[in-house]
């Protein structure tokens, strides 16, 4: 048995026989071919990572970021938005505007508040079926993709909630348009 310093000098000089038969390997590859294993290992591994990234696919990046904006839509639609509250400020202040003090009550209501209201509808409304259009466009995307790579389940999760919040969304802003739900009040 020899000691540990012993026992490394010897692993050093295998190591040192070995670089060089690989080295004596080496040199004579270049002069005959004029392409090195380090050339050829390179273009290995490179060709490799090319095949995984084409095995790999679409990441679902984008189908991801469409479900959130749909559900974000879709939230909007039903909470307001700033361009619905400044329709609302228009078209009430053209209701003031075209009003006079001789006019009628009613008309005042109509014309200041109600279209007004009407406004508010149309803009959620138009939140609303842009969500509900991106939402089902999400969930359809994978039959026009490709087909063996499937969808994350929690894409689909978001774009349903996206979807549903653009029907429930586009609902409210019928009802609201059309005075069924929360209608101007009589003024007489």
């Amino acid at each position: 048995m020899g000691t540990k310093t012993d026992e490394a000098g010897t692993a050093e000089a295998k190591h040192d026989d070995e670089t060089a038969v690989v080295t004596d390997k080496t040199t004579d590859a270049p002069e005959a071919t004029g392409v090195t294993e380090t050339d050829e290992i390179e273009a290995a591994d490179l060709a490799a990572a090319e095949g995984a990234a084409q095995d790999e696919g679409p990441t679902g990046v984008g189908q991801g970021a469409g479900a959130v904006v749909s559900a974000g839509l879709g939230i909007v639609s039903l909470t307001g938005s700033w361009v619905g509250t400044v329709a609302s400020a228009r078209e009430s202040l053209i209701g003031q505007l075209q009003n006079s003090q001789s006019s009628s009550v009613a008309k005042m209501i109509k014309e200041g508040y109600g279209d007004a209201w009407q406004a508010t509808a149309l803009w959620g409304g138009v939140f609303a079926l842009v969500a509900l259009v991106v939402g089902v466009f999400v969930l359809a995307r994978p039959a026009f993709g490709a087909p063996g790579r499937p969808q994350a389940p929690w894409i689909k999760s978001v774009a349903w909630a996206g979807v549903s919040l653009g029907v429930l969304g586009l609902f409210l802003a019928v009802l609201k348009y059309t005075d069924v739900l929360l209608g101007l009040p009589s003024a007489g």
